[in-house]
């Protein structure tokens, strides 16, 4: 029997469950690997259960871009904090998650054979649904500091480039791209014809006075600007699976396909609890960012062990660091050394698209102060000793 071959044949294999998979082998290892935060939900979004318990509709489908009272938060935030108007020219959708945002707006926006520009490192999800979609992503580097190159991103596009992605602050590197070079990606986009899809997961993860901008702001962009935005980092939110996405009015019925499809509507019981969490506002999260930037000055301390070990790139936003390390060790290789001999996991620069050297992200926002320090300890302390060793 003659088996085709699927288009899940170009697409790569998560690695967060194969890293897991070590972890779990390999009892009281430290996960600097997944991207998530160490505190709940508040306990607004909770309490807010209760009314969805209190409706016996709402145990049946409801509107496919998400129900009106959460819709008509999300208007009052994005005014509030990314200085975006909802008018006649956008609108709002409910996803689950920020993740199928970017999967709508794909599948939206493209035909089979389509190109997306994005940048590298890249965020290994996006690389996937690009993939998932039977369309190409065209890489383009970003400069030694991770920054984006704008220049090089328009010489990249062709007739068959539909969209420009950009994730800022940035998973994997933590950089925030500065207001100068969205404004011009957002420009290029405009002049070409194409989407400008901006992923805003970690808009509230900055630090040293940096500000995070929301390209969706910028006057008369509402037409071309795809934004996506999550609850899962700033609300402790990671498996209600809630995100929104603001995306030009035009759009609409192609995203709403796609949704009804897939989901039918986002889940009603956790849009309930972001309604809550929406409620509180981003007082909730600042709270936490604060206490997650003194650790991130004692994981920067720790790291400048490796000064001629490892390049660490300036990190203003996220909780990650995008370390180079100076060795001809494949990636992934030395993830599996720290993890059995070390007893720290993080995860390899190779799933981010890094396959000139070998680069390692590092994430410290799943742990408490204690532990994030003890995990990068372990982290430089493996490091030096299997890199003396040059294995």
């Amino acid at each position: 029997m003659s088996i085709l071959i699927s288009r899940m044949t170009a697409v790569q294999s998560p690695l967060i469950p194969i890293v897991g998979e070590l972890i779990r082998t390999h009892p009281g290892t430290i996960s600097l690997g997944q991207g998530v935060v160490y505190y709940s939900p508040p306990p607004e979004a909770i309490a807010s259960l209760s009314q969805f318990l209190a409706e016996p509709n709402n145990h049946k489908y409801q509107a496919v871009v998400g129900i009106p009272p959460l819709i008509s938060a999300i208007t009052t935030k994005l005014k509030v904090d990314n200085h975006i108007e909802i008018n006649d020219n956008n609108c709002i959708v409910v996803t689950a998650g920020s993740n199928m945002g970017f999967m709508n707006a794909i599948l939206a926006i493209t035909n089979p054979g389509d190109e997306i520009i994005i940048q590298s490192p890249y965020y290994f999800n996006h690389e996937m649904a690009i993939r998932m979609a039977s369309c190409r992503p065209i890489v383009v580097a970003t400069d030694d500091n991770y920054q984006l190159q704008p220049l090089a991103i328009a010489n990249a596009i062709t007739d068959k480039t539909k969209a420009i992605v950009t994730i800022s602050p940035n998973n994997p590197t933590g950089a925030v791209y500065s207001e100068a070079a969205l404004r011009e990606v957002n420009k290029i986009c405009r002049d070409r014809g194409i989407y400008h899809i901006s992923d805003e997961a970690y808009e509230y993860f900055t630090y040293n006075g940096v500000k995070h901008v929301s390209p969706g702001s910028f006057s008369d962009s509402s037409d071309y600007t795809i934004s996506l935005y999550s609850l899962s980092k700033a609300y402790g939110f990671a498996s209600w699976r809630i995100g929104y996405m603001v995306i030009p009015k035009h759009l609409l019925g192609a995203v709403e396909k796609v949704q009804d499809t897939i989901l039918i509507c986002p889940p009603v019981i956790s849009q309930y609890a972001a309604l809550g969490a929406l409620q509180v506002g981003r007082k909730y999260c600042e709270e936490y960012v604060s206490a997650m930037a003194s650790v991130r000055e004692l994981v920067l301390e720790s790291l400048k062990n490796l000064d001629g070990l490892c390049t660490i790139a300036p990190a203003d936003g996220a909780f990650y660091f995008f370390l180079k390390v100076n060795t001809k060790l494949d990636s992934f290789e030395l993830v599996k050394h720290l993890v059995k001999e070390h007893r720290v996991a993080v995860l390899p620069g190779t799933t981010f698209g890094m396959e000139d050297g070998c680069y390692l992200r590092v994430a410290y926002g799943a742990l408490q102060e204690e532990t994030a320090v003890e995990g990068i300890e372990r982290l430089v302390r493996g490091l030096e000793i299997i890199l003396s060793h040059n294995i």
